[in-house]
């Protein structure tokens, strides 16, 4: 048997077998208001607003102002809206059901039970494909969607997450869904707690790896005193311990001018390092 006939025997079947009020029907009386209604669908609204508009103009044309148009049309053009009043009406009726309830009327698998065991295993990229076919029968189903903002929210989506959030709270299905919707918002706001504080201690620690090492300055720098001029000394009249005098002196001052130097450039090392980490 070809697998479209198979599908279109069974639909159907489902949505007679589902259970409705039958006061419900009474919004399919007007065209485009059952999808306006109960669904929120704004394609609809042409629809219901069409309906309105032609059936005030024959109202109008045949006891108001009958002088407009002559009667035949006027009774043609009212039979010509009935005709189709009527089939609105029936096609309204058979899609009452899927409206209402579309996963369980739809006739194809609910896959709902599936991601939850998904979500529940932490397979977050098999829950979030198998909600969005639940969503894709139902997208206003309110536990897919809460079930959904928390694989966004495993899934370090938050942003995500808290527009999906916002959005199931203007869902009218979702009243009933309140305790679920606060709950699934508290743990939303402590991982975006968890996340900014991860994200200052990172950026910490990578200040105190990039910070450079300090050397300490000489406390006491050398200082010169000028001594009066004396006479020009000579090889004949110096002595050895003289000679020893003048080199350790000129050893401190070469040191003393080398660990300035040093200070210097880790001073401007450091100068570099703070204006790179504040322009980044």
């Amino acid at each position: 048997m070809d697998p479209d006939r198979i599908v279109f025997v069974i639909q159907p079947q489902a949505v007679r077998n589902f259970p409705l009020d039958r006061k419900l029907y009474l919004s399919c009386l007007w065209p485009g208001l059952p999808e306006l209604w109960w669904r929120g669908r704004i394609s609809a609204l042409p629809t219901a607003l069409a309906f309105a508009a032609a059936a005030n103009f024959l109202l109008v044309a045949r006891f108001i102002y009958p002088e407009w148009l002559s009667s035949g049309l006027v009774r043609m053009a009212g039979w010509v809206g009935v005709a189709i009043w009527l089939f609105c009406v029936v096609r309204s009726v058979r899609e009452m059901p899927l409206l209402l309830n579309p996963r369980r009327a739809s006739g194809q698998p609910d896959r709902f039970a599936e991601a939850h065991q998904a979500y529940l295993r932490g397979q977050w990229a098999e829950a979030e494909s198998l909600l969005s076919d639940c969503l894709a029968i139902e997208n206003r189903d309110p536990p897919a969607l809460i079930l959904l903002c928390g694989v966004y929210r495993h899934t370090a989506r938050l942003e995500a997450a808290e527009r999906l959030l916002e959005e199931i709270r203007l869902t009218e299905a979702a009243d009933g869904w309140w305790l679920e919707v606060a709950a699934e918002q508290n743990r939303l706001e402590r991982d975006k707690k968890f996340s900014i504080s991860a994200g200052r201690s990172q950026a910490e620690s990578r200040l105190d790896s990039n910070a450079s090492p300090v050397v300490p300055m000489p406390t006491d720098p050398p200082q010169f005193v000028s001594s009066p001029p004396t006479e020009p000394v000579t090889s004949e009249n110096t002595s050895p311990d003289d000679h020893t005098t003048e080199v350790s002196e000129s050893a401190d001052l070469s040191h003393a001018n080398v660990v300035g130097e040093i200070a210097a450039e880790i001073d401007r090392q450091s100068d570099r390092s703070r204006l790179t980490t504040r322009a980044a």
